[in-house]
């Protein structure tokens, strides 16, 4: 800034050319070529939208499409957790439920994946809610909050779980390392199954969730697995009125009368079962599993969730039914 002289002709000549030289500086500021200048600055940038974003995905609860990368995550629900961390969105992800154990790193809380509570989960200020189950009415109070959620469930065989894999990656922002995840988790199961083909072929397996008898059947992603080794699951036959969805309980008499060539103790965890419990039931002593020493004492956690884990549970497999005769 300048100050005109004083006087009212002398020193007006040189102080216009000074002004007009101004003038050009300014004009040469707002030029519409990029060149950038204290005019420039006041154009409103344009944002450009994140690679791959908008998405929108089919869940449970229907299609939810996100506008750009999620930022701020809360899983409910421990399978979607380490598929969530597995892709490598784990840094994205600002909370998760009580049960979600694995991995060490993911931000654990007191949130309940069995009776959400939108109120709590809102507390988070999440971008993006994933959950296995819409329970407690989960999608409409979100939904009245305006928090997108997406709904992914149990998958009912193996190509759910690895579609499923992908689908987490997709909304996550990390599509390819999904699909890589997803590729190794179906060649481990595909190379366990091969390794194990000549020993478990028509073997009979019960799959056991807990004490009280609760199995699965072939309708279920774990069962799924086990129809791929050649394995018959005695549950299949179970009576339809204990039923319950896929997952029937039965009764001592049943597993008995069906003697299973192998057992699977999902439940080593939560109940301390083992296969010395399991030989001291009555009547389990001689089933053939359990005089083959074919009870198989897995963690609850691997052989009860449907994340990327579940290849490790499928190689823990092939490996024991290497030992049948």
């Amino acid at each position: 800034m300048f100050r005109h002289p004083r006087g009212t002709g002398r020193g007006r000549g040189p102080i216009r050319l000074i002004v007009a030289a101004v003038v050009l500086i300014l004009i040469a500021a707002c030029d519409s070529s990029g060149a950038t200048g204290p005019l420039a600055q006041t154009t409103t940038p344009t944002v450009a939208p994140d690679p791959g974003f908008p998405v929108t995905i089919r869940g449970d609860n229907g299609s939810v499409t996100i506008g750009n990368t999620p930022e701020r995550i809360v899983v409910l629900g421990p399978s979607l957790t380490e598929t969530v961390f597995a892709v490598g969105a784990g840094p994205q992800v600002i909370a998760v439920d009580s049960g979600s154990n694995y991995p060490q790193e993911a931000p654990r809380t007191d949130l309940s994946a069995y009776q959400p509570n939108a109120e709590a989960i809102s507390a988070y200020q999440p971008d993006l809610v994933l959950a296995t189950d819409d329970a407690n009415g989960l999608v409409d109070a979100l939904d009245v909050l305006r928090i997108p959620v997406l709904i992914l469930g149990a998958p009912e065989d193996l190509e759910g779980a690895y579609d499923q894999v992908v689908t987490v990656g997709r909304i996550t922002g990390h599509e390819d390392d999904a699909q890589k995840v997803s590729d190794d988790m179906r060649d481990r199961i595909d190379a366990a199954v091969i390794s194990a083909a000549s020993t478990a072929s028509d073997r009979t397996v019960y799959h056991e969730l807990d004490p009280s008898f609760y199995s699965l059947t072939s309708d279920t992603f774990i069962g799924d697995l086990y129809k791929r080794f050649g394995l018959i699951n005695i549950a299949d036959d179970a009576p339809a009125v204990i039923a319950d969805g896929g997952y029937p309980q039965l009764s001592a008499e049943y597993i008995i009368s069906a003697a299973p060539d192998v057992i699977v103790l999902a439940d080593t965890v939560c109940c301390d079962q083992s296969p010395q419990t399991v030989a001291e039931r009555p009547g389990f002593a001689d089933l053939p599993a359990v005089v083959n020493g074919t009870v198989i004492a897995a963690n609850d956690d691997i052989a009860s969730r449907w994340g990327p884990r579940i290849a490790d549970f499928a190689v823990e497999l092939s490996d024991r039914l290497g030992e049948l005769n």
